[in-house]
């Protein structure tokens, strides 16, 4: 081979490698303009700054926020959220946007709502495709941060399939083999099928945070002997348990409303047993434990998102409760917490 044929060869192999790490790499973007609010829902007096550089890409864990190595002012650790704006020019093309957070995140491209996870939860993956027509789009994302860990990340990189979606918002059963075990259903009960999750983890309570209790495959079918309030999670007849899924990964052919609702607690037992004063609390955000009721007294453990406690006692204003978490008797923060079982008025006052 000649020189001259090596020399192209070699360029074309650099030129190639050169292609596949720009189709690879993440980008953060430039130009973003943040507000920050003391809050957890947007409002408030806003605190509006630059992020000189690295694009949304903060890793908090429990303490302030802090940007441009300066903490944003007046913005506590917990209970406070945040919006993000720029303009950001694209290639035509397909581009894969992920979006890491703890606590929750939503995403608008040029107006456009694409993710809307604004909800409290652990530290979460979030991933999709979009294509981009090529020039300026406007992107904001909305981040919200509850308690303990406090953390937002978002990219994107040139590539991906964008899904094709079925001629309905909830596409009906995907033909999946399944297993012949699965428990009878009684005629005229309400059914769910999972078709959004190759495997979707049953829970033992309605929250991502809760213990799993099984995985149910695409494809099977089960009766919906409940649900929550709010009919975003139903309780299903397993084999040999009951448990509790998201309806977003079930296709439900009948007006879900019409299951009941049932305790939040139904696989449980009794957790009330666990409570000297009857009275068992779940926590809908993860919360520190303190030795006392104040935000600068020893965190002595931390409740997980899901957790249930037993309450036994509560400060004369109510936004402290003492509890039970796992034999340690401890203070947390009652705005995220949620009566199952008894009555909080039972409940004695003592003062800190």
């Amino acid at each position: 081979m000649s020189k001259l044929a090596v020399t192209g060869l070699v360029i074309a192999i650099l030129l190639l490698g050169v292609m596949i790490g720009i189709t690879q790499a993440q980008e953060f973007g430039t130009n973003w303009s943040a507000t920050f609010f003391p809050s957890n829902n947007l409002t408030g007096t806003g605190v509006p700054l630059t992020i000189a550089t690295g694009g949304i890409n903060f890793n908090w864990g429990t303490g302030v926020p802090v940007v441009n190595g300066v903490a944003v002012p007046g913005i506590g650790q917990d209970n406070f959220s945040a919006r993000f704006t720029s303009t950001q020019t694209f290639a035509q093309g397909n581009y894969t946007f992920t979006a890491t957070s703890d606590d929750g995140v939503r995403v608008y491209i040029d107006g456009l709502v694409v993710l809307d996870r604004f909800i409290p939860r652990p530290q979460t993956t979030d991933t999709f495709v979009r294509e981009m027509t090529a020039g300026p789009h406007n992107i904001t994302i909305e981040y919200v941060e509850f308690s303990d860990i406090a953390m937002i990340q978002f990219q994107w990189a040139f590539g991906g399939v964008v899904p094709t979606l079925g001629p309905s918002p909830t596409p009906g059963p995907t033909a999946t083999s399944a297993p012949t075990s699965l428990p009878p259903i009684p005629p005229g009960a309400i059914t769910a099928t999972v078709i959004r999750a190759p495997v979707l983890n049953v829970r033992a309570a309605p929250s991502v945070g809760a213990d799993r209790v099984a995985r149910i495959l695409r494809g099977q079918t089960y009766q919906v002997i409940g649900r929550d309030e709010n009919a975003r999670w139903f309780l299903l007849q397993l084999s040999n348990t009951q448990g509790w899924a998201l309806g977003y990964y079930l296709y439900i052919p009948q007006n879900e409303f019409n299951a009941p609702v049932v305790s939040d607690f139904a696989l449980t037992g009794n957790p009330a047993a666990a409570s000297p004063t009857g009275v068992v609390a779940m926590a809908f955000s993860t919360l520190r434990l303190r030795a006392q009721p104040t935000i600068y007294s020893e965190q002595i453990g931390r409740v997980t998102w899901g957790g249930t406690v037993g309450v036994v006692a509560r400060t004369p204003s109510g936004e402290w409760w003492q509890v039970v978490w796992k034999g340690t008797t401890g203070w947390v923060w009652s705005a995220y917490l949620r009566v199952v079982e008894g009555n909080i008025d039972t409940i004695p006052i003592v003062q800190p």
